[in-house]
């Protein structure tokens, strides 16, 4: 079948609105999508009133955590939330807040590094959704400061990179508990290269995880296959998408480009016990 479980829209970091990515996917024939947006659920309701118009397709409220591990970040995505509980918003508003502080000193970085860049523009092109590092990217393109999107975060605003500037922290395990409190499911998104993998699912399961991202953007076969077998060994579900933001033509998966087999599709709606699919062959 064609899902994905992973996209992104213009209430975080995407290129297109909830309403644009509500309609891509149903002309696409994409059969079940879940808005993930990066630390917000702001792209939630409109994407669920657009999808009014598409019956043959099923929205999942999601969301998006970043959290710090010692090496790197560690995204995790909740599916079935409850977007409108109170205290699930709170902590989602303190780490927007920390973006923007954190996007203000990267171009305080990329001025000495001789690449001014202006605060309006910032957020002129994240459009009254978070603040994130692709806008900055975005701008940096238009600039001419670099040839492609992909060559900022590779040169300047990657976590090596010169003007990488460190944002408020949350551990793996804070974030799968936001989400359970929430009425969620967990999963742990995009883990091929997450250092002693399995030591780290120990951890996350006790939290309250329960899916693992095995189907994503660019992974190969073999990779795919051996974190699938591992799901099935520690009792999670394999899911995955494309992690779509429509910044880059060229090298993006398309939503619903990443084969997701239905199977984990419908254990996840029945799991949430909340939606079914709305069209079955």
């Amino acid at each position: 079948m064609k899902a994905d479980l992973h996209l992104h829209t213009t209430a975080s970091d995407g290129r297109f609105s909830p309403e644009e990515m509500v309609r891509l996917a149903a002309q696409d024939g994409v059969e079940v999508i879940a808005i993930t947006d990066h630390d917000t659920v702001d792209g939630i309701e409109p994407a669920l009133a657009a999808a009014r118009s598409f019956p043959s397709l099923t929205v999942i409220p999601g969301v998006e955590i970043n959290t710090d591990v010692p090496h790197g970040e560690v995204h995790v995505l909740g599916f079935f939330i409850d977007y409108t509980q109170l205290r699930l918003q709170q902590r989602l508003e303190t780490l927007r807040q920390s973006r923007r502080v954190r996007a203000r000193r990267m171009l305080d970085k990329l001025s000495e590094l001789g690449m001014p860049l202006k605060w309006q523009r910032i957020e002129e092109l994240a459009a009254g959704g978070i603040i994130g590092r692709p806008h900055i990217a975005l701008a940096l393109l238009e600039r001419g400061y670099v040839s492609t999107v992909r060559q900022a975060f590779d040169l300047y605003i990657g976590r090596e990179g010169p003007a990488y500037v460190e944002r408020e922290k949350i551990k793996p395990v804070e974030a799968v508990e936001i989400v359970v409190a929430a009425g969620g499911l967990p999963a742990l998104a995009h883990p091929a290269d997450i250092q002693n993998l399995e030591g780290f699912l120990d951890q996350l399961q006790v939290a309250g995880l329960v899916a693992l991202e095995a189907y994503y953007n660019n992974y190969s076969q073999e990779v795919t296959q051996q974190l699938a077998a591992l799901a099935h060994k520690r009792g999670l579900i394999p899911c995955g998408g494309s992690d779509f933001h429509g910044l880059d033509s060229q090298s993006e998966t398309p939503i619903g480009g990443v084969p997701l087999p239905r199977k984990y599709v419908e254990q996840l709606l029945a799991r949430s016990g909340k939606i079914s699919l709305r069209v079955r062959p």
